[in-house]
């Protein structure tokens, strides 16, 4: 009993202050929460407040860049007006310097024009005079046009006769040279008349109208135009029926021995000869200088070559072909 009695008092009760610690504790931190949510508020007001200024100085910023930006577009305006009006200026002084060269132009010519004036004033009182005397000379002019006119009469009348003669002479020439063609075609049928009788009815010689016609066969191998080994045994009747028609033909009858060569269409393409128009050329030329090599005047003598552009048979068979390679001698007059 005794022994539970001193054990009590010596047990301390804690809670209690720890409890009014506690509550202290407590208060201190609400208090802190007040000061802090206080401090809070008012910070909160003076950021609105500053974020508002910002939204105010932006805006007057703002304002003054549309204001600066008008500013510049006006002053770019009015440099432009000050270039426009300088530029005017300057044409309104090159307008009045042109206007004053027209001006002092205009008094030049004022001037020259009064001059001109004065001149034409003395040319008029001169003509005057010009013209007393032109009528003088018309005066005289048509007395010789009356001359004239006497003189053309009698001209004409003259002209008359001498048309008349002209017409005689011509006539007369006419009527000569028809006589010479009349005795070269003499000559021509006897010339031909003789070749006939010497060289008899053959085959690869004929005569088709006015001309005297070779085959080709006869003087030349094919595609050449030198003589073949008979060829000529074979022209120097030819020759010599020619020297005696030439013998009796008058030197006033130009005559020609035309020899003319021709080939058949098939076209021809060596090293000597390119084409028909060579080959034809060339064998005229052969038969012409053997002519002159037997005494035939080469004056009159002619060559020419018309490869197969003047055929006498028509068509493409061998017959044709045949007939169309052909040397032609001809009596003409140049």
């Amino acid at each position: 009993m005794a022994l539970s009695r001193r054990s009590r008092p010596s047990s301390i009760n804690i809670w209690p202050g720890f409890v009014d610690a506690l509550a202290q504790l407590l208060m201190v931190i609400i208090f802190i929460l007040l000061v802090f949510t206080v401090g809070q508020f008012y910070l909160s007001g003076a950021v609105s407040d500053r974020d508002l200024e910002i939204k105010k100085l932006t805006q007057q910023l703002n304002q003054l860049t549309d204001m600066l930006s008008l500013e510049k577009r006006a002053s770019d305006e009015l440099r432009l007006n000050m270039a426009t009006l300088g530029t005017q200026a300057q044409q309104a002084s090159r307008d009045k310097d042109a206007l004053a060269t027209k001006l002092a132009q205009a008094n030049a010519d004022a001037q020259a024009q009064a001059q001109d004036l004065d001149r034409a004033r003395d040319k008029l009182a001169a003509g005057d005079a010009t013209i007393a005397t032109l009528n003088a000379n018309v005066v005289a002019l048509r007395q010789q046009l009356d001359e004239l006119a006497k003189a053309l009469d009698l001209a004409q009348a003259q002209n008359k006769d001498q048309q008349v003669q002209i017409a005689d002479l011509g006539s007369k020439l006419n009527l000569a040279l028809a006589a010479k063609v009349e005795e070269l075609a003499k000559y021509r049928s006897e010339f031909f008349g003789r070749l006939r009788q010497i060289l008899g009815d053959r085959p690869d010689i004929r005569v088709v109208g006015d001309r005297f016609v070779f085959q080709s066969e006869v003087l030349f191998d094919p595609g050449m135009a030198d003589f073949e080994a008979g060829a000529r045994q074979k022209l120097e009747p030819v020759v010599s029926a020619l020297k005696q028609i030439e013998a009796g033909i008058p030197p006033g009858i130009n005559w020609i021995l035309e020899v003319d060569g021709h080939t058949d269409p098939r076209p021809i393409s060596t090293a000597q000869f390119k084409s028909n128009w060579e080959l034809s050329t060339a064998r005229a030329v052969s038969v012409v200088k053997f002519l002159i090599d037997q005494g035939i005047p080469a004056e009159h003598l002619a060559a020419a070559g018309f490869g197969e552009w003047q055929p006498l048979e028509k068509g493409s068979g061998e017959d044709a072909y045949r007939k169309n390679r052909r040397i032609e001698l001809r009596l003409t007059q140049h």
